[in-house]
């Protein structure tokens, strides 16, 4: 093996010889430099320090996160759950769905706010304006609102897109979240938040809420069968949705479930459905890409499809809405005459609700104790006024439950018991 030649030292004829005085010299040069430059850093920082007096929140508030020692925990005492909300709305709904961020805000949970591509830009930028001028959102840092938004139609594949899509980003949003609840414009609750997360609290993480049948019935020709082509997927302005004349076969690789399109998910079955190895959730979505109102199948067919889920189900999706027959396929909006029957049921949400009608106005009245233009008192306001007691504010963690969650833990205590939860839970019918 050949290397290259090395080349000879060779003497510059330039190189001088340094003297113990130049050293010294070039020291005591080296120091000053130093110390003016410290002086000059000091002097910047101590400027800015003075100019920027306004408040910040870089970080959530450490008076709503308050840093606990581990040896205080209480083993019987678990902590509160967090909930991430994906509360979607489409053109005009931009004060219901602040209203309903309002009503179901809670320091612990997180929240992502869709205005579909229905409504204007300048809907949507407002909406996250008067987010952002609400202080106990901006020290809590956990209300986002998309600025990008994706079309939603009801009857098209695209609703699917656009639940997955806000799903993934509350994923990346926080890790500290095990329930996933998609609400709309016209849904409301019926309990407060310190109701729901102290109930959720003593539940397994893996459960999940979902209303399913494998009934098909009249389905199979109107729901299951036609062809269509959503113009969500492909198109950036509305139109309408394609029919195809031709029909198509059931599947045989897997069993269709329908449901609803609201559910109460638990983050490893979302995480499955996002990002998991299993094909399941991607094959389905494929299969219903052309199927209308596609929605209310994709997360039951999931999950009673999966060996590793099918266990976890609970056949009620903690939602109540109003028919006028048992068996009719679409509900009635919601007015002042539902509301015993309404609380009598012990549901966690109510959907049908008119723009501001007079019964969300009783439900945050004698409900949830909330004033217009303001959150739901929880454990964690710590405000004296009466009309703003979470203009203070203190520990997230401090639950304090009400009649709400007594209402429902009964109710989940009878869908939980041996013949009313398994005999109800993914059956073939």
């Amino acid at each position: 093996m050949q290397y290259p030649p090395q080349q000879a030292s060779v003497q510059s004829p330039f190189t001088t010889t340094i003297t113990k005085e130049n050293t010294r010299t070039i020291l005591s040069v080296l120091l000053a430099t130093s110390i003016f430059s410290l002086l000059f850093i000091f002097s910047l920082s101590s400027t800015n320090s003075s100019t920027n007096t306004a408040p910040q929140y870089p970080r959530p508030d450490p008076y709503l996160f308050p840093t606990r020692p581990t040896f205080n925990k209480i083993p019987s005492d678990p902590a509160p759950s967090s909930v991430a909300y994906l509360v979607s709305g489409s053109a005009g709904d931009a004060g219901r769905i602040l209203r309903l961020l309002y009503a179901t805000y809670h320091p612990k949970n997180f929240y992502l706010l869709h205005l579909d591509r229905f409504a204007s830009q300048t809907e949507r930028d407002s909406l996250a304006v008067t987010v952002q001028s609400v202080p106990i959102f901006r020290a809590a840092q956990n209300v986002n609102v998309i600025g990008k938004a994706d079309f939603a139609y009801p009857t098209g594949s695209s609703s699917i897109s656009a639940t997955l899509h806000g799903a993934s980003i509350l994923l990346r949003l926080s890790a500290n979240w095990e329930w996933f609840i998609p609400l709309s414009a016209s849904d409301y609750p019926l309990i407060t938040q310190d109701d729901l997360l102290h109930i959720l609290s003593y539940l397994p993480k893996d459960m999940n809420f979902v209303n399913h049948t494998s009934y098909i019935g009249w389905r199979e020709s109107r729901k299951l069968k036609p062809i269509i082509v959503d113009p969500g997927l492909y198109l950036s302005e509305k139109t309408q949705m394609f029919y195809a004349t031709q029909k198509r076969e059931l599947p045989h690789a897997f069993r269709l479930f329908s449901g609803s399109s609201h559910a109460i998910l638990s983050r490893n079955f979302v995480e499955f459905c996002i990002i998991g190895t299993d094909n399941l959730p991607r094959t389905l979505l494929m299969y219903l890409s052309n199927m209308p109102s596609s929605l209310p199948n994709y997360f039951p067919t999931i999950l009673c499809n999966s060996r590793q889920f099918n266990r976890t189900v609970v056949n009620d999706n903690l939602l109540y809405v109003a028919r006028d027959e048992p068996f009719r396929k679409e509900f009635r909006p919601l007015n002042s005459t539902e509301f015993d029957v309404m609380i009598q049921s012990a549901a966690a949400f109510a959907r049908g609700f008119h723009f501001d009608d007079p019964v969300l106005d009783r439900i945050d009245q004698e409900i949830l104790g909330r004033s217009p233009g303001q959150v739901v008192p929880g454990g964690w306001c710590l405000g004296e006024s009466e009309d703003n007691i979470c203009a203070v504010w203190g520990d997230a963690d401090v639950l304090r439950p009400g009649p709400g969650a007594s209402r429902l833990e009964k109710r989940i205590v009878r869908l939980l018991t041996n013949g009313e939860f398994r005999s109800h839970q993914c059956v073939v019918e």
